[in-house]
């Protein structure tokens, strides 16, 4: 997810668009929410890990 979110965040600044720059700002903090969640032992919505 933090992967996704790096992505879209050049390709809005590349491009110009807003809303992918909001978007992968959004998807990179939640993506590395959830892997220092997994990172330090909680299990997050199940799953220790999240890839």
């Amino acid at each position: 997810m933090a992967f996704l979110g790096i992505v879209l965040l050049i390709i809005g600044l590349v491009a110009g668009i807003p809303a992918l720059l909001t978007i992968g700002i959004i998807l990179l903090v939640v993506g590395l929410a959830l892997e220092l969640l997994g990172a330090a032992g909680h299990a997050v919505g199940g799953r220790r890990h999240y890839y």
